[in-house]
């Protein structure tokens, strides 16, 4: 299976690729995307989805990963955000790549133990995981994290972590009463 992680952002998207055989996963490539500085929004999305398309295409990857969105504290940020995302899920869609979305905070427990690791964590533990010769810029180990987090757990990955402490007959009866919290 090959996984292709992507971790979103309207000025720089880093893009991991793995292979997962018997078992073994294998590391095959990893970058990050670069829209032109000073580039108009339109223009930078243009990019990102050009690029990963040809990525798609080159590579063939049977499942892209790509980082939940999370509440940023600037709106304007996590609007860019928003658009980012939006021009590389068209870029897999089209091109007919399954998609999963997965938390960072999942990602990160997943990699290194710790939902609240930092950027310099995440790098060292993909380097070592993957058997790098280098580190990985953060955005490509970041992506690549995203990858693994997939290949290691599947679709389980993808399952939503649910609050234990809720009772099923709570849940139930907000089912029954057609009520959504």
């Amino acid at each position: 299976m090959r996984v292709l992680g992507v971790d979103p952002g309207s000025g720089a998207t880093g893009y991991g690729l793995i292979e997962r055989k018997a078992g073994a996963i294998q590391h095959l490539r990893h970058g990050v995307l670069r829209p032109p500085r000073g580039a108009e929004l339109a223009e930078r999305l243009d990019f990102l989805h050009r690029e990963l398309l040809a990525i798609v295409t080159l590579d063939a990857p049977e499942i892209a990963v790509v980082e939940r969105v999370f509440i940023a504290a600037n709106p304007r940020s996590a609007l860019v955000l928003g658009q980012a995302r939006g021009a590389i899920l068209a870029s897999l869609g089209g091109a007919g790549v399954r998609v999963a979305e997965l938390a960072a905070r999942q990602v990160k427990k997943a990699v290194t133990g710790s939902g609240a690791a930092d950027k310099a964590q995440m790098q060292t533990m993909v380097t070592r995981l993957l058997s790098l010769d280098a580190v990985p810029p953060t955005d490509a180990a970041d992506a690549l994290a995203l990858a693994l987090t997939y290949a290691g757990a599947g679709p389980l990955a993808e399952l939503p972590l649910r609050n234990r402490r809720r009772s099923s007959r709570r849940a139930t009866t907000q089912f029954v009463l057609g009520r959504s919290r």
